[in-house]
C-alpha cells in the first residue's frame, strides 16, 4: 500500500508529436494532469524526465505548466535511472514507492521501471497515465512489469490510497480534482 510520507510521481517522456499520438493521447494527458495535481496538492516529489528534448520537443504544454516549478531533466537512455541526474535526484527524496506514468509503455516507461526495481524501489504504474503508439505495446509492457514485480493503480486510486480517509485535509480538494 502507498505510503503518503514514502512515495513520489515520476513523469516520463510526455513530449512533442510522440505525445499527441500515442493511444488515447487526450485521455492520458488529462490523468496525467489530474495525477500532478493531485501529487502537488499532496505534496509529492516529483521527477520529470524529458527524452533528448532538442529531438522529440518539450513536453506536452498543459503538463509543462504544471511542471513549472518542478527542474526537467534531461536523458538520453531510455532507462532513466542509467543518468546520473535522474538517479540523484530519486535517491535525493529517500522515497521508496513510486508512481510512474508516461510514454512509451514499452520502451521508457518500461525500462525505467525495470531499473527502479532493480534499485530496489516499489513501482505502482498509474495504467490509465501511460500509452504506447498501439494499445498490444502498452498491454504487452504492463503485463510484463507486473510479472517483474510492478503493480497497477489508477490516478483515483493511488490518490485515494495515498489520502487513506476522507478526514484527510486534502479530501475535498481531490475529490473535486477527480470528479
Amino acid at each position: 500500500m502507498l505510503q503518503l510520507e514514502n512515495t513520489g510521481l515520476i513523469v516520463i517522456d510526455v513530449q512533442g508529436k510522440l505525445a499527441r499520438i500515442v493511444n488515447e493521447s487526450n485521455r492520458m494527458i488529462t490523468n496525467i494532469e489530474k495525477l500532478i495535481r493531485g501529487s502537488q496538492i499532496l505534496s509529492l516529489p516529483i521527477i520529470w524526465a524529458e527524452q533528448n528534448p532538442k529531438g522529440l520537443g518539450d513536453t506536452v504544454p498543459e503538463l509543462k505548466e504544471l511542471l513549472k516549478n518542478n527542474h526537467s531533466i534531461e536523458k538520453f537512455y531510455f532507462n532513466a535511472l542509467d543518468n546520473e541526474e535522474f538517479k540523484e535526484a530519486i535517491l535525493k527524496t529517500k522515497r521508496k514507492q513510486w508512481i510512474v506514468c508516461g510514454i512509451e509503455t514499452h520502451i521508457c516507461v518500461y525500462q525505467t521501471i525495470l531499473g527502479l526495481l532493480e534499485n530496489g524501489f516499489e513501482v505502482e504504474i498509474a495504467a490509465d497515465c501511460v500509452s504506447s503508439r498501439s494499445k498490444e505495446n502498452s498491454e504487452m509492457a504492463l503485463a510484463k512489469l507486473q510479472n517483474c514485480g510492478a503493480c497497477l493503480t489508477n490516478v483515483e486510486m493511488c490518490l485515494y490510497e495515498l489520502m487513506k480517509s476522507s478526514k484527510n485535509e486534502n479530501f475535498k480538494e481531490i475529490l473535486n480534482l477527480i470528479k
